[in-house]
């Protein structure tokens, strides 16, 4: 089954509370703080699927990994089909290799998340619904590039033309009438 960006997704399975990896340097509302992704396991010949759980606030003391704690029975999660997050350039391991779980984690890669699991990993991350519970601050938002935006380039270019186009013609008049 192929999954488009975005489409509303049910998994059942059993989250895998000893594993989980905190994705470092996301910013919210000018506040720095971690993306919570738990692997949610289901059956033995399926890959995992890592679950977004949102966002949380790095505080300025030791973090207490027992907010991350969720059932290990199993169960139901909705959401939406997303990615993990990507940064522009990025240096140096992007999964510590040396830290114990939670894993800090900057801007990994789907292989990257396998290889530290040591399992296959879905193509995609479950980015967890509002309503779900044992989830973080999430507020998803697509990056849509609809045709909308395809127009509004179209009509800005074509606006900036037909103002060069009459500067054009009344710096010719000018030049010509005042000779």
């Amino acid at each position: 089954m192929e999954v488009r960006p975005y489409q509303r997704l049910t998994a059942t399975g059993r989250y895998d509370n000893e594993r989980q990896f905190l994705l470092e340097n996301i910013i919210v509302n000018s506040r720095y703080g971690y993306y919570v992704l738990t692997p949610l396991l289901a059956d033995e010949d399926e890959p995992v699927l890592l679950v977004n759980r949102g966002w949380i606030e790095k505080g300025g003391g030791l973090f207490d990994v027992n907010v991350l704690n969720v059932p290990t029975t199993r169960i139901t999660v909705r959401g939406r089909a997303g990615s993990l997050p990507r940064a522009g350039y990025k240096m140096g391991a992007a999964i510590d290799a040396t830290s114990t779980w939670p894993k800090g984690a900057v801007y990994p890669s789907r292989e990257e998340v396998a290889a530290a699991l040591g399992v296959e990993v879905q193509p995609f991350v479950l980015l967890m619904d509002h309503e779900e519970q044992h989830g973080f601050l999430r507020n998803w938002v697509p990056a849509e590039f609809g045709p909308g935006k395809h127009f509004a380039y179209a009509f800005q270019w074509f606006a900036m033309g037909a103002v060069l186009s009459g500067l054009l013609v009344w710096n010719y008049r000018k030049k010509r009438f005042d000779s």
